[in-house]
């Protein structure tokens, strides 16, 4: 978290940035994510897949995804006047993961989000955010036709320690993103306070 005078000299109330980051597999929704609840228009940094990547980009359950982050997605939401929120997504392959350092500085939490025909893509974020120990959660984005687990098989797959939330969610739907970053920060919330999350 950092503080900042809302307008440069100090004659408002300081402003409460919060920085939390989106991360997970390649095409698992970060940037759908992002763009669902962000206030402002996102800025992406997406280009177009070409026939050169084909032979370092998996899209085994993803045929028709056509874009890939290369930076970073961005979005703010306005928690009141004083709290704001920035979101970054982390882009997916790992051809990319030298930029995660500089986007995890100063993260308050992360969301690690989950496709459950592509699950062994979200293993580097668990561990990174576990290796750093930045709070997180799992929000499993639920992909028409995919496989249904129960949170404790993901949590058991992913080897996830008994506190670290698992949920679900629809990436493009604003309501169930908002329900996810609810419960990140009830989770931090409880984890700075000692005790464990009852969410998830």
């Amino acid at each position: 978290m950092a503080f900042a005078d809302s307008d440069g000299n100090g004659a408002h109330p300081r402003e409460l940035a919060v920085k939390v980051l989106v991360a997970g597999g390649f095409g698992v929704g970060k940037t759908t994510l992002v763009g669902a609840i962000s206030e402002i228009t996102p800025l992406r940094t997406e280009e177009q897949l070409t026939e050169l990547s084909t032979s370092v980009d998996d899209l085994r359950g993803i045929e028709g995804k056509r874009t890939t982050t290369v930076a970073l997605d961005f979005g703010r939401i306005t928690i009141d006047p004083r709290v704001i929120l920035y979101l970054f997504g982390t882009p997916g392959q790992d051809r990319f993961w030298f930029l995660w350092p500089e986007l995890s500085r100063g993260a308050l939490g992360a969301v690690v989000l989950v496709d459950t025909r592509r699950l062994a893509d979200c293993f580097a974020a668990v561990d990174y955010f576990e290796s750093r120990r930045i709070p997180f959660v799992v929000a499993v984005n639920c992909f028409d036709g995919a496989d249904r687990y129960a949170p404790a098989e993901i949590s058991a797959a992913l080897s996830l320690p008994p506190h670290v939330p698992v949920l679900f969610c629809d990436a493009r739907d604003r309501q169930s993103c908002k329900e996810v970053l609810v419960c990140l920060f009830e989770y931090i919330v409880a984890a700075r306070r000692g005790r464990p999350s009852q969410v998830g």
